[in-house]
C-alpha cells in the first residue's frame, strides 16, 4: 500500500486529539498542512502516508457506522509487544478510546497480540505484533 486517505468531521480536532499523538508514536510526520483542508503524514520507513481530509461542512454531521459499506478498521504493524503496551498508556493518557485493551488473539494467528482503538469520529483503529504472518 502506498496511503490512506481519511476524512475526519473536524481536521483540527481530530489531528490534536487523535492523530498527531497516534501517528506521531508510530513514526509518521507530518510533511504537509493546507489549514482547514487536509494533511498528510508520511512514515519514512514503512514507505506509507496518511492523508487526512476536513469533511465538507453539509456532510460534516453523517456519523460514521463501522458495519456499512466503508472504511471498518486499519491495522498497523508494531515490532513488539512491548510496543502495543506503550502506545495503550498514550492512547489512556491522550483520552482515546480503547475498545479493547493490548491482548493476545491466537484465533488470528501464533502470536498475535493487538490493541483496538477508535478515533475521534469513531473510526476504528488497530496496532498489532505479529512475530510471523501465517502461511
Amino acid at each position: 500500500m502506498n496511503h490512506l486517505a481519511l476524512t475526519v468531521r473536524s481536521l483540527t480536532e481530530s489531528e490534536a486529539k487523535f492523530y498527531a499523538p497516534v501517528l506521531g508514536f508510530l513514526g509518521y510526520d507530518k510533511v504537509e498542512d493546507i489549514p482547514g483542508k487536509m494533511t498528510l503524514w508520511f512514515n519514512e520507513k514503512a514507505q506509507f502516508a496518511v492523508n487526512l481530509w476536513q469533511a465538507e461542512p453539509e456532510l460534516s454531521s453523517r456519523p460514521h457506522a463501522r458495519y456499512a459499506p466503508g472504511f471498518h478498521h486499519c491495522a498497523f504493524a508494531a515490532e513488539s509487544r512491548a510496543e502495543v503496551d506503550k502506545l495503550h498508556g498514550i492512547l489512556a493518557a491522550h483520552g482515546i478510546r480503547v475498545l479493547d485493551a493490548p491482548a493476545e488473539y491466537p484465533q488470528y494467528a501464533p502470536g498475535f497480540y493487538a490493541v483496538y482503538f477508535e478515533d475521534c469520529d469513531g473510526m476504528k483503529f488497530e496496532v498489532v505484533h505479529m512475530p510471523e504472518f501465517p502461511a
